[in-house]
């Protein structure tokens, strides 16, 4: 399982990565098998932590995780990986919020896969928090369903899963407070989601 925070510009570059990763196991065996995993790449970690079942001397001379393991559910191994280069992000985001001094706004927000490994994108939900002059938004989704709170001014997309064929789109137009000069800045804009059997890192198994 990994999990990406990462802060990308308008051109979709990210300007900063860091992943942090578990490895969690499920041991059904009979008897004390002595087992060891490697990985293709494990310069990758910048931070470990390990279960009390790892031999870490061997991790630190030779980088191979070696141990006898217990029995059920345990977390094996959680890293830590700060990068500005290696991570592709695998969403991507086109979007346009203008205000006018007239009044009012635009909304356009397209979301779609990139460099997923053919892998499927769920879970996908998109925060904006709009500025303080925002009364109301009137938008359309082409998928899933959005909110407005009209007290923390946050605009909530839950998009849920994305199929290529198909991007989902949200737009509309944006109302303001009467006589307030439009926001000097656009909201940034946060997004959750979750890809199944995929390292954002590039973090590959060698051998188990």
């Amino acid at each position: 399982v990994e999990e990406v925070d990462a802060i990308i510009d308008k051109s979709g570059s990210a300007v900063f990565a860091e992943i942090q990763g578990y490895i969690d196991c499920c041991i059904k065996l009979s008897g004390m098998p002595d087992l060891t995993l490697s990985f293709l790449n494990p310069r990758l970690f910048d931070d470990v932590s390990f279960h009390p079942c790892v031999r870490f001397k061997r991790w630190e001379s030779e980088r191979i995780l070696s141990f006898v393991p217990p029995d059920g559910n345990f977390r094996l191994m959680s890293y830590h990986i700060v990068t500005q280069n290696i991570v592709a992000i695998p969403l991507y985001l086109r979007h346009n919020i203008s205000f006018r001094d007239s009044g009012g706004g635009r909304l356009d927000i397209t979301v779609g896969p990139k460099q997923t490994m053919g892998k499927v994108v769920e879970g996908v939900i998109l925060e904006v928090p709009m500025p303080k002059c925002v009364l109301n938004v009137t938008l359309s989704p082409t998928q899933g369903k959005y909110s407005f709170d009209p007290v923390s001014k946050v605009l909530m997309w839950e998009v849920g899963r994305i199929e290529p064929t198909r991007l989902p789109n949200l737009r509309g137009t944006i109302s303001l407070q009467s006589g307030s000069p439009p926001p000097d800045s656009n909201p940034a804009i946060t997004v959750q989601f979750s890809i199944n059997q995929l390292a954002v890192s590039g973090l590959k198994v060698n051998r188990l």
